[in-house]
């Protein structure tokens, strides 16, 4: 019986000693999980650069009648601004000033006439739009978190050169007189567009606008006995449209959008 007792404890101490020993081994740590990275919002501002194409129109009226001519150019140049995006909402507002240089120029021939129809006078004119820096504010929605669709409208302040000629014929004799108009003149554009961000700091967008240079009158006198001698009045307008593409580098991106 003794024997018995003794082999029931020494068993009991047994297991006792091996829970013990397994306690005192070292866990084994949880694997780490990385936090989920905050939300994409577009609130920030930006700086970028643009390209594209531009399509100008031009509008001159004459005692002649009304002419108009169209051409098409490049445009290029660079934008800043900033953004904000209502929290829980996919609404962004924002504001933008965008500076493009322009090589649209067109240039168009008409004729004068005089008193009775007895003489005229063969004229050209040549529109340049130099550049133009467009201050608007857009309104967009972004449906996902990297696409945003906006519109935008505001002021436009355009750089515009008009070179006016008139070419005389009087006895044999021909006389050219010319005028030119060069001003930086306030008008208007609209326009929209599509903005996508393939990373949190660069995105890529498409746009095209509309823009209003607005109206410029100029006289131009030619030699006595001639068409314009008491002087002839010239209004010229001009608008354009652009499609651009470009790239924004962002300062900021991430943020609480609950």
């Amino acid at each position: 019986m003794r024997k018995i007792s003794s082999f029931i404890a020494a068993a009991g101490f047994a297991v006792l000693n091996q829970t013990a020993s397994a306690a005192d081994l070292p866990r084994k740590a949880p694997a780490y999980v990385p936090p989920a990275p905050p939300p994409m919002t577009w609130t920030g501002c930006y700086i970028g650069a643009n390209v594209g194409g531009a399509w100008g129109r031009f509008e001159l009226e004459t005692s002649g009648g009304e002419f108009s001519r169209s051409g098409a150019g490049f445009a290029g140049g660079g934008q800043i601004g900033c953004d904000y995006q209502f929290a829980g909402s996919g609404w962004v507002i924002g504001f933008r000033n965008m500076f493009d240089g322009t090589t649209n120029s067109r240039e168009r021939t008409f004729t004068v006439t005089g008193p009775g129809g007895l003489v005229s006078a063969t004229g050209t004119a040549e529109l340049k739009n130099r550049w133009f820096d467009a201050l608007t504010g857009r309104i967009g929605y972004s449906w996902q978190p990297n696409s945003l669709l906006y519109f935008q409208g505001g002021a436009v302040w355009s750089r515009v050169e008009a070179d006016l000629a008139l070419t005389t014929t009087v006895a044999g004799v021909t006389t050219v007189t010319g005028g030119s108009i060069s001003k930086t003149k306030t008008g208007w554009t609209i326009g929209g567009g599509w903005e996508y961000r393939f990373s949190p700091q660069w995105s890529v967008f498409i746009e095209g606008n509309y823009y209003d240079f607005g109206s410029r009158d100029r006289t131009i006198f030619t030699p006595a006995t001639t068409a314009c001698a008491a002087g002839c009045a010239f209004s010229t307008k001009a608008t354009a449209a652009t499609a651009l593409i470009g790239v924004n580098y962002r300062f900021g991106g991430f943020g609480a959008r609950l």
